[in-house]
C-alpha cells in the first residue's frame, strides 16, 4: 500500500470588506439631495418631456446628457411593493413596512423607497402615498423618512 501524502493546511488571511471612499455626486444629484434637505423632490426632464425621479445625469435609454431639474410632488402612487415582516437592524424602519416603487405625481418613473402603512393589509398597488419628512433633514434620501398612506 502506498503512503498517503501529507495534507498541508490551507493558507488564510484576514479580510475586511470596506468601502473607504465617498462617492462624488456631480451637479444633478447634488441639486437633488440639496432639494431633499429643503423638503422638495426634483426630477430631471428627458428629451421626450417626461421627468425621471430620481434624476440621472444621462438618459438610460439614449445616453443623452440631462441637466434640467424640475420639481415634482411629494405624493404619488405605489406601483409595486414587498412587505417586510421582521425588519433587520440596518433597515430603514424598526416596525414592519413595505419596500415600494412609488411614482410621484409629475414623474414618469418610480422611486424606490419605504411605505410605513402600519400593516400589510393596508398596502395595495395603486394606493396614494405622501412623504413623511425627517424632522432635521440633512441632504440625504433619508430626509424622506418614509411614505405613508395619503
Amino acid at each position: 500500500m502506498a503512503a498517503q501524502p501529507k495534507i498541508q493546511p490551507s493558507l488564510t488571511a484576514p479580510h475586511k470588506l470596506a468601502y473607504t471612499y465617498k462617492r462624488s455626486l456631480g451637479p444633478v444629484l447634488s441639486r437633488f439631495f440639496t432639494a431633499l434637505r429643503d423638503r422638495q423632490v426634483l426630477g430631471v426632464r428627458r428629451a421626450d418631456g417626461t421627468v425621471m425621479v430620481p434624476p440621472k445625469e444621462y438618459d438610460p435609454e439614449t445616453g443623452e446628457a440631462l441637466s434640467e431639474l424640475v420639481p415634482v410632488a411629494d405624493t404619488g402612487v405605489v406601483t409595486s411593493w414587498a412587505w417586510v415582516h421582521r425588519p433587520r437592524a440596518r433597515q430603514p424602519l424598526a416596525q414592519p413596512f413595505a419596500y415600494a416603487l412609488i411614482q410621484l405625481d409629475g414623474a414618469a418613473t418610480p422611486l424606490l423607497h419605504v411605505v410605513d402603512a402600519g400593516a400589510e393589509s393596508a398596502m395595495r398597488t395603486g394606493m396614494r402615498v405622501r412623504a413623511r419628512w425627517a424632522e432635521q433633514p440633512a441632504g440625504a434620501i433619508t430626509d424622506i423618512q418614509a411614505f405613508e398612506p395619503a
